[in-house]
């Protein structure tokens, strides 16, 4: 009386493994009979199959995670990447306005350099003093006592 194959077929229409297959003993006529997935399933309905609740462990235990040389993630400088995307965005304004014919040579070396030193707070503060001919950076307040 070998039910391997009814075992196997009943756990793969219903979903689980083979080891949570559970026939009924009196029932086992009807289970030899069984041929399709439909005759287990009708099968399962009238109780003839039974489905064994999963063993082991319900609730997970969190590991004790340590922070080894692997797991260590660098921050980057937050002022360094602000630095790099106003210093990419007013250069490419720059390349802009050499294209449109609007500065010369001398004009984009001097800006740059400034881009280099921070002279602009922004792609407006700059556009302000290439227009207005103001070439010095702002001037920071004095402090009182």
């Amino acid at each position: 009386m070998n039910l391997r194959a009814k075992k196997q077929l009943a756990a793969k229409t219903l979903r689980v493994g083979k080891s949570r297959i559970l026939f009924v003993n009196e029932r086992i006529e009807e289970i030899k009979e069984a041929i399709t997935k439909q005759d287990i399933r009708d099968l399962y309905k009238d109780g003839a199959i039974k489905i064994k609740e999963i063993k082991g462990r319900k609730t997970i235990k969190n590991k004790n995670k340590r922070r080894s040389p692997g797991n260590i993630r660098k921050n980057v400088n937050k002022r360094k990447r602000n630095y790099v995307i106003m210093t990419r965005k007013l250069r490419k304004h720059i390349k802009d306005l050499k294209n449109r014919g609007q500065i010369d040579t001398k004009k984009i070396k001097e800006l740059r350099k400034k881009i280099r030193n921070k002279a602009f707070r922004s792609k407006a503060h700059m556009k302000e003093q290439i227009a207005g001919g103001k070439d010095e950076s702002p001037k920071k307040k004095k402090k009182r006592k």
